[in-house]
């Protein structure tokens, strides 16, 4: 999933354009920018909340963790 941040002002074929994007991970967040060549017509958008810092799951240490 992506985030569009703007249309780029491209010559470029007909009913097509380039825009520029964040790469979204499971969380919503930005993690990498892109530019990406697209069809308008051929996009959706999602309605996906995105998940409060509070509430993300942990990653999994692969170390049990020694105590005493």
């Amino acid at each position: 999933m992506v985030r569009v941040i703007r249309r780029l002002d491209r010559s470029t074929y007909d009913g097509w354009v380039w825009v520029d994007v964040y790469q979204l991970d499971r969380n919503g967040d930005a993690t990498a920018r892109r530019s990406l060549f697209l069809m308008p017509k051929g996009m959706r958008p999602v309605a996906v909340p995105p998940v409060p810092y509070a509430q993300r799951s942990r990653p999994r240490s692969g170390a049990a963790s020694v105590t005493g």
